[in-house]
């Protein structure tokens, strides 16, 4: 099972008010397992940065004046997306953004039923309670340190980890052992990969065939001496 974990930076809140998307983060999971491939591409929006907006994810207008247009990045990035669920917080804001670049360029859109939206799963796991990407990091120990400011590929790498743990919970660090790691890479259940362990004496010791000698002794006819 093939599922990819997305993010996007922009310009501002709304599409609709001329607002452009900036950057956008994907990791690949396969059988819930990160397998190390992503995508990442800075993107240059043709339009003013907004101060609010540098302000949350740091991304200038010095920065992102040599960078690519999205229209020369939409292919590399629909061919990493494929036909993979998307796993989205708050999956309505990134289509939003992603679709109206896509309708700019006359590409089909990406259909809203392919988004898996971690907010709206951990509202209905902890109903209540705070449910943006940091609250949900510090609930499940997911380390927050290197996140000084928003960055596309690195909250996927991080909602990655919750969502994993919003399923069911992840095995520590993402990894498995190299063999399921190389598995999950093919597209092999780990479940699926031999796991070789040493074979465990099963013999009774001469205490334990005294002692099972003795209560059969008591037995009426028991079954060991049967012919």
């Amino acid at each position: 099972m093939r599922e990819i974990v997305l993010d996007t930076e922009t310009t501002g809140l709304d599409p609709k008010n001329g607002h452009r998307v900036v950057e956008i983060g994907c990791v690949e999971l396969l059988n819930h397992v990160a397998t190390g491939e992503t995508y990442h591409c800075y993107i240059n929006p043709q339009r003013p940065m907004p101060t609010e907006a540098e302000r949350i994810h740091g991304l200038s207008d010095a920065f992102l004046a040599d960078k690519p247009v999205f229209a020369a990045v939409a292919e590399g990035f629909l061919e990493f997306i494929a036909s993979a669920p998307l796993i989205i917080h708050n999956a309505a804001f990134d289509l939003g953004f992603l679709n109206m670049e896509l309708e700019k360029i006359a590409r089909p859109v990406i259909a809203p039923d392919r988004a898996i939206d971690t907010v709206k799963l951990a509202r209905r796991k902890f109903p209540g309670a705070p449910a943006n990407l940091d609250a949900l990091c510090r609930r499940f120990g997911v380390d927050l340190s290197v996140r000084t400011k928003h960055g596309a590929l690195l909250d996927s790498e991080l909602l990655a980890e919750v969502y994993l743990e919003l399923v069911g919970g992840r095995q520590p660090g993402l990894t498995l052992d190299q063999s399921a790691t190389r598995a999950a890479a093919e597209g092999v259940a780990p479940e699926a990969v031999p796991q070789v362990r040493p074979a465990r004496p099963h013999a009774a010791s001469d205490p334990e065939s005294a002692a099972h000698t003795a209560f059969v002794e008591n037995m009426k006819n028991p079954i060991w001496h049967r012919p």
